[in-house]
């Protein structure tokens, strides 16, 4: 069989890989050169990021892996919404190598992220099963690796719970997978052969049981309630970088894989009987994690368990618009996750501007008191994460993208979901606007000192708040990009 190849839309998985191999050779070669691993490796993030930007604005198909016709099937897609979301899991990737600094970020490191983001890219573009899964999980055992490599007994706790979830939902899988395979007969994820198999009763429920179990696999890795235990262990123990890695590009994986799975329900909603199963499964999903991640958020004092907690509840608005089951449903679940992941971004750059490279106590709320007054970058960058989290003025891209999550689910009869969300949202607001005001507060005498080494995070700080300003004036730059 001969697969007919496109190779310009493999470049945003291969040039990181090459960056990778690339690293190892000078390691290897000269391995004095402590410059050369992030130097190389932000070339390649970089340079991957720019050659998905044509799927940006393209307007035809752009497919390729591609087997001949008459029953020929692509195995790889670099539309418009995958691209989108290899160029944000890419440039997150490159945000987070900043946060580790130059002069920290060593030859493991590099490779472990580069290798990490090779698979986000890969994921949101693969179309067989194969490669779905394998990439999606090149994309996950990495961070664990990361998340372990800090030589503290937290960190090595937080990645063995990683680990756990990970291989869990990595048999779910593989279990889910099987069962797609045996009621389509078709080791891709395509309408046509989802259509066909909903012709017949048997094979009907099979892949409306496939598709529930690889939800379950997904949201393992999306944070989404009864599936998130590992979160806040996870972040709150290991390296800050990581932490902000794991809340955005990882994410970002995440969503790209989701809208794989569900793409091919294009081809039986509206009919009947529609997919039913799936749609609850989503609203369990999305119900859960709204309410009790916020809730829980509520509750806490230390900053990155509550924006652990946060993780949670943001995974519940962007399985939102995915009840839906539409192209519409995918776009806004997109576009929720840029939004979280740059507002992450923002925010955990700004805990790693104060606290430095610090993991102990001493992250609480009261930490922050007056943190506009005595540090007015980090202070001013955080102060704007929070109200776009919240959706609130001038953080109105925050605003926009609940909108536009909230659109997808209304307009497919979801009223009660939707009434959920609303109520979350408003309880949502007393979560940040909590830590919020506390920015506002008298410093106080036992403020932590500055970190030495800190220009790397206010730097990837200042940049996210600018893109957060930008597309608030702008917020149609976010719609156009996924629509």
């Amino acid at each position: 069989m001969t697969l007919q190849m496109q190779w310009s839309l493999l470049l945003p998985v291969l040039l990181p890989v090459a960056a990778m191999v690339l690293v190892l050779v000078v390691d290897a070669v000269a391995p004095r050169a402590r410059l050369a691993a992030p130097v190389i490796g932000a070339f390649g993030l970089v340079g991957g990021a720019v050659t998905a930007l044509p799927g940006l604005v393209a307007t035809g198909p752009r497919l390729t892996l591609c087997t001949p016709a008459p029953d020929g099937r692509c195995l790889w897609d670099g539309g418009p919404l995958a691209s989108t979301l290899q160029v944000a899991a890419l440039l997150a990737t490159l945000a987070v190598l900043a946060l580790m600094s130059i002069r920290r970020a060593g030859v493991i490191e590099v490779v472990l992220l580069l290798a990490s983001a090779s698979g986000a890219a890969a994921v949101v573009a693969s179309r067989d099963l194969g490669t779905w899964l394998i990439t999606l999980e090149l994309a996950t055992l990495p961070v664990i690796a990361l998340v372990a490599w800090r030589d503290r007994r937290a960190a090595a706790h937080g990645a063995l719970t990683l680990l756990t979830t990970s291989l869990v939902s990595f048999g779910l899988l593989v279990l889910g997978t099987a069962l797609w395979v045996t009621a389509t007969g078709d080791p891709t994820l395509t309408g046509q052969s989802l259509a066909a198999a909903w012709e017949a009763p048997e094979t009907r429920t099979l892949a409306g049981l496939a598709t529930v179990v690889l939800l379950a696999g997904l949201a393992f890795k999306l944070s989404a309630v009864p599936f998130h235990a590992w979160t806040p262990t996870t972040l709150t123990s290991g390296p800050l970088p990581v932490s902000a890695l794991l809340a955005s590009a990882s994410k970002l994986a995440a969503v790209g894989a989701l809208v794989v799975v569900l793409a091919p329900y294009d081809a039986v909603v509206g009919g009947r009987p529609g997919p039913h199963v799936v749609v609850s499964a989503l609203v369990v999903l999305t119900v859960a994690s709204m309410l009790v991640g916020t809730v829980m958020a509520l509750r806490q004092s230390e900053v990155v368990r509550l924006l652990a907690w946060s993780t949670v509840a943001q995974a519940g608005w962007i399985l939102l618009p995915l009840t839906a089951l539409t192209v519409a449903g995918r776009q806004a679940a997109a576009a929720y996750a840029l939004v979280y992941a740059v507002a992450s971004l923002v925010a955990f750059a700004a805990v790693r501007a104060v606290h430095g490279w610090r993991v102990e106590d001493g992250r609480e709320l009261t930490a922050y008191r007056g943190l506009l007054r005595r540090d007015p970058v980090a202070g001013g960058t955080l102060a704007l994460a929070l109200l776009v989290l919240a959706g609130l003025p001038p953080g109105v891209i925050g605003l926009v993208a609940k909108v536009v999550a909230l659109r997808p689910a209304v307009a497919a009869g979801l009223w009660p979901v939707a009434l959920v969300a609303v109520v979350a949202a408003v309880l949502g607001i007393a979560v940040y606007v909590r830590w919020f005001a506390v920015l506002f507060g008298e410093p106080e005498a036992g403020a932590p000192a500055r970190p030495r080494s800190r220009r790397a995070s206010l730097a990837v700080a200042v940049v996210g708040a600018a893109v957060l300003v930008v597309t608030s004036v702008l917020p149609q730059l976010l719609v156009g990009l996924v629509s």
